[in-house]
């Protein structure tokens, strides 16, 4: 059986890779993926590359390591702890690792190496010398005319993300920022712009789309129903996202209104109220506050964020209060996302 291997960082794992990946596949009767990469790239753990790796080549052999997973391995196996080699080591303390890796931990050698670089020759080298038989290297596409992308170019510049990357990859990388505030504090303004200014989506509130269909009046049934419908409405939108998807409300705002108008609140509500955003934005009540027909009165307003401070602050979900007219808002939103979303340190080129 002729066995390939592919090995990558994968930070992201984009269609250059899935293109590698798919020339091995063809080319070899069974494949297996490695991945490593040390320091970790920041937004990119190993939990969620084998997630990535699962969901797209479940026939293959798959490998995440970090240096917490060898430390198991060495437990179980009961042999001395391997350390990941450092991205900048030389390039053979990586290709002894990989032989390493390939024999003591899979209990095979690989015939092919297949990579889009010129250090695959000597890779595939090294290996023959470590396994004792000749390893062959394919190169496929080293200019990177068939997918032309890198890893670093994917983490300098989000927006590639809907270019470049597989569905569920994609949808995974999106991050989430979630406003929430009394009524009339200005949400959905600040929400269709946010989406405006960072050229992506935004989800509507749908407790209100709701509340207005049937004339204000909901049941207590509703409002897990609405929370539900919310998260469904996120997860939907997440294919039309660039980088960040902005949600006019989260399920924290429709547990406030379950227990305000029905004085209790069911256990699914609060589980997705806790949800993770990777930023939640709580609108102050600074605005003058206009009556629609639907709102209670700016008493009620501040009673509403009061709640959602001291909900936030319990649950340890991190947040930003944000102020002033909506020009101010708006900057200030958007450098704190810009902060969230900082670069992270480059990698070297090994095996």
């Amino acid at each position: 059986m002729l066995t390939g291997l592919v090995v990558g960082k994968f930070c992201p794992l984009h269609k250059g890779h899935e293109a590698l990946i798919e020339f091995a596949r063809a080319r070899s009767d069974r494949l297996m993926i490695l991945s490593y990469t040390k320091p970790e790239f920041v937004g990119f753990p190993t939990e969620r590359r084998a997630a990535w790796l699962a969901a797209l080549y479940p026939d293959a052999i798959r490998l995440v390591l970090d240096d917490e997973g060898l430390a198991a391995f060495a437990a179980r196996d009961g042999t001395e702890r391997r350390f990941l080699p450092h991205n900048d080591a030389p390039e053979e303390d990586h290709r002894a690792f990989v032989a390493w890796v390939c024999r003591a931990m899979l209990g095979l050698t690989v015939d092919r190496v297949f990579t889009s670089e010129p250090y695959g020759d000597g890779f595939a080298a090294s290996l023959g010398r470590h396994f004792g038989h000749p390893v062959e290297h394919l190169m496929f596409d080293p200019s990177r005319t068939i997918v032309p992308v890198s890893g670093t170019r994917m983490r300098d510049d989000p927006l590639l993300h809907r270019t470049f990357l597989a569905r569920p990859v994609r949808r995974d990388l999106v991050r989430r920022v979630a406003l929430i505030g009394g009524e009339s504090t200005g949400k959905t303004t600040l929400a269709a712009g946010l989406a405006e200014r960072l050229g992506t989506a935004w989800v509507p509130e749908y407790g209100r789309e709701l509340w207005e269909r049937r004339g204000g009046k909901l049941e207590y049934a509703d409002l897990l129903a609405i929370g539900r419908e919310q998260v469904a409405c996120e997860e939907a939108a997440l294919d039309d996202a660039a980088g960040w998807l902005v949600c006019d409300t989260s399920p924290l705002v429709t547990m406030f209104y379950s227990e305000a108008m029905f004085g209790q609140i069911d256990p699914e509500l609060i589980e997705l109220a806790a949800r993770p955003y990777d930023m939640t934005f709580l609108c102050a009540a600074d605005f003058p506050f206009v009556q629609d027909g639907t709102r209670r009165d700016p008493t009620f307003r501040q009673r509403q964020n009061d709640w959602y401070g001291r909900a936030l602050a319990v649950s340890g979900i991190p947040y930003q209060v944000i102020g002033g007219p909506l020009d101010e808002r708006l900057q200030t939103a958007l450098s704190v996302l810009a902060a969230t979303s900082a670069a992270t340190s480059r990698p070297g080129q090994n095996p």
